[in-house]
């Protein structure tokens, strides 16, 4: 899956979620046009793993052979991992793991909002998060347990792991990042500049989805805008974030990366709503999601 496209031939765009206060677990959205989104119901999969049992974030990839993997924040502070699952149906989910990847850190402070891409031509998965080690990095406007850099690991197994690598320091702190894929060698990431005078969203880009990643843009969203994902939808990309104060969705749309324009008033999303990531699927699976909520 290479980022939210009718041009994978599925026709049904899902959007994972989740509800406050994040004990309940995985929630879906979907949409047959990539605006307008319909809540599924209920809950898929139950948080059962980390210090809180907690599913914030969710973030879902689908492997080549059908397999979907989640991972998601277990908790807000303390865990030095992310929770995992996988499922073939969305129904029916695998044993949840804890995944210590910051183990290694002892002063590390927590696992934030871990992404997972998976990368087609090396055919793994890149999960990338965001994690405060207090006086790793110059301070700047944050206090030492809020200056987050982003941090990955590699997979092709979800057994083994490659060595948890600094990701993007954009010399500030950083959370929320996605990796969506435009081309051949043509890669953006999607992210929040977490600090205090910004809060909001910007883009930066490569030609590999291990980065480096450089000409971080100028914020193109409100202060106080988190947890982006993006949709293709025909010629346009929709990044859709969370205005977590204004307690709504809103949304951007751009060709390029480099132009946006509010979308806000074009898509309607349902409230209550917490930030996830946005996939492709199919009716038949639709069809059974919607079975399973009336059931």
């Amino acid at each position: 899956m290479l980022f939210a496209s009718c041009k994978s031939g599925k026709e049904i765009y899902l959007f994972t979620s989740f509800r406050e206060p994040a004990t309940a677990g995985l929630y879906f959205l979907y949409s047959r046009d990539g605006r307008h989104w319909t809540d599924l119901g209920g809950s898929f999969l139950k948080p059962e793993i980390g210090e809180k049992k907690l599913m914030r974030d969710p973030s879902m990839a689908q492997g080549p052979d059908g397999v979907w993997h989640l991972v998601w924040t277990s908790g807000w502070n303390g865990d030095k991992g992310f929770g995992y699952a996988s499922s073939k149906d969305l129904i029916h989910w695998s044993s949840q793991q804890f995944i210590p990847v910051m183990e290694k850190e002892p002063d590390a402070f927590n696992v934030w909002a871990p992404e997972i891409f998976y990368e087609k031509d090396s055919a793994q998965f890149l999960i990338v998060w965001a994690t405060t080690i207090p006086f790793r990095f110059p301070k700047g406007q944050e206090d030492e347990k809020n200056n987050h850099r982003l941090y990955c690991t590699t997979t092709r197994d979800f057994v083994t792991f490659t060595p948890t690598r600094l990701y993007f320091d954009p010399g500030y702190s950083v959370i929320d990042a996605m990796v969506l894929q435009r081309g051949p060698k043509d890669y953006v990431l999607v992210f929040k500049d977490n600090t205090r005078l910004q809060r909001n969203i910007k883009v930066a880009f490569s030609d590999s989805p291990a980065g480096p990643w450089h000409d971080d843009s100028k914020a193109f969203t409100p202060e106080f805008t988190e947890g982006p994902t993006v949709a293709h939808v025909g010629k346009e990309y929709y990044i859709y974030f969370d205005s977590y104060r204004a307690k709504k969705y809103g949304a951007v749309k751009t060709a390029d990366f480099k132009t946006f324009t509010d979308a806000s008033d074009e898509v309607s999303v349902p409230i209550g709503h917490k930030h996830g990531t946005i996939v492709m699927t199919d009716k038949k699976t639709l069809k059974r999601l919607l079975h399973e909520h009336k059931q």
